[in-house]
């Protein structure tokens, strides 16, 4: 009598490649899902890719504001824009060091042709336009100036292939910069020049 181990039976190799597709087939369903759920938030088009805005945040930006107003010393103005206009993000960011430093109140718009954020601070000016370029050391050069309804705004370089606009209202510095034509740029350098500061809450 032998004391060989006797072999356990091998599966088919039709079953095994049938399994196998399975298998594979299913790990690339998860890959697909994740591209899909990554990009949604983008379509292609022959100009370029453009924003799907349903899949964008919206903030209101009136409690925003009006939140931050309190906290913060600069007199922060909330401009009355287009109902097209869609506010999707916010924040407080810090120039300057040491005793310079300074809070910068940032608001976020989509406008019809592209994207628009505007800075408000008291801040140095050269903190302001360095925090919106690829290289927060350097001072980029003017590039010329705009007159909005007898507000001088200067025009700078910024980040990628943006622009920014800079103007001092009421001793605040007010900085807008984007990638949206300069008609939808004036719309809101006149929307905020005009507003008034919000009140402090008690």
């Amino acid at each position: 009598m032998s004391d060989s181990p006797t072999p356990s039976p091998q599966r088919s190799r039709g079953s095994q490649t049938a399994r196998d597709m399975l298998l594979s087939l299913a790990a690339l369903l998860l890959i697909l899902l994740a591209v899909l759920g990554f990009s949604r938030g983008c379509s292609f088009s022959p100009g370029g890719p453009t924003i799907d805005t349903s899949a964008v945040p919206t903030v209101d930006v009136h409690s925003a504001l009006s939140g931050i107003a309190n906290g913060v010393d600069v007199p922060v103005r909330e401009p009355k824009l287009p109902a097209r206009w869609r506010a999707n993000s916010t924040d407080t960011i810090s120039i300057g060091t040491g005793d310079q430093a300074r809070p910068v109140v940032r608001v976020g718009w989509l406008t019809p042709s592209g994207y628009l954020r505007l800075s408000q601070t008291q801040g140095a000016a050269r903190d302001l336009i360095a925090s919106e370029t690829d290289d927060p050391k350097s001072e980029p050069a003017a590039t010329g100036t705009i007159d909005v309804e007898g507000v001088n705004w200067t025009i700078y370089p910024a980040r990628r292939s943006e622009t920014s606009w800079l103007a001092s209202v009421g001793g605040v510095r007010l900085l807008i910069s984007g990638n949206s034509k300069d008609a939808d740029f004036r719309t809101l350098a006149q929307a905020v020049q005009t507003a008034t500061p919000l009140p402090k809450k008690p």
